[in-house]
């Protein structure tokens, strides 16, 4: 029987493309003006920053999505004062929270949850400060009963390490513990190898998986009525 039911944010809960795209091009813009950059050179920048800071604090942790670290190097790189850095992340997360809006579904499926009377809990990557705001900004936070994010547990999905520690959380077997997310290797292998039971949240062509795949959050509650 099924007892709780996790989730992924970023791509699961909103779409972060869409909103990441703003994002980054009200950063480029800022520093392209700040800095005397072209928006290609700030491309670079970003992504040989990007590299620094995996090489520097490991591939595995939450570090690498930590942006105030992100733009301290680039202003390192680039020879500009790093105290920048806190405006350059306070841009990037304003305007992001800003174009940042609810997946279709979204709050039906955890009304839904929380009427069935399940565990409702997050498993994510990135630190915590964050996550939390986003949970806020979507309206959802008062209804998650855990959080286990990559910052905690010091390993990214698909590691193991953060599914066990949302099982523990939700005080059941990993086979009574259902994970919805976007990520075909993060969330629906990584949970199936833990021993949950997955739920691919995929839109695109047809895969064949030996799990159930929703287009959109819409299609939740149904397939969880099916398992309750």
């Amino acid at each position: 029987m099924l007892k709780a039911v996790i989730f992924d944010i970023d791509g699961t809960l909103y779409d972060y493309d869409a909103a990441h795209a703003r994002a980054f091009a009200a950063l480029t813009d800022y520093a392209c003006d700040a800095f005397g950059l072209t928006p290609a050179r700030f491309e670079e920048l970003h992504h040989e920053a990007d590299m620094l800071l995996r090489q520097r604090a490991g591939v595995n942790c939450a570090a690498i999505h930590n942006r105030l670290l992100r733009y301290q190097v680039i202003l390192e790189l680039t020879g500009q004062p790093v105290g920048f850095a806190p405006t350059l992340e306070r841009l990037y997360w304003d305007t992001l929270l800003l174009w940042m809006k609810p997946n279709s579904g979204l709050h039906e499926a955890f009304d839904f949850i929380k009427s069935k009377g399940l565990i409702l809990g997050i498993g994510t990557n990135m630190t915590a400060d964050w996550q939390y705001v986003k949970l806020e900004k979507l309206g959802v936070l008062h209804q998650v009963d855990f959080m286990v994010t990559s910052e905690e547990t010091s390993a990214e999905k698909p590691d193991p390490r953060l599914f066990e520690l949302c099982t523990e959380k939700a005080k059941c077997p990993p086979s009574e513990c259902a994970f919805v997310g976007d990520s075909l290797k993060g969330d629906a292998l990584g949970a199936k190898a833990a021993g949950m039971r997955p739920i691919w949240l995929h839109d695109g062509a047809v895969t064949t998986v030996d799990f159930p795949t929703i287009p959109s959050l819409e299609a939740l509650p149904d397939l969880l009525a099916k398992e309750c």
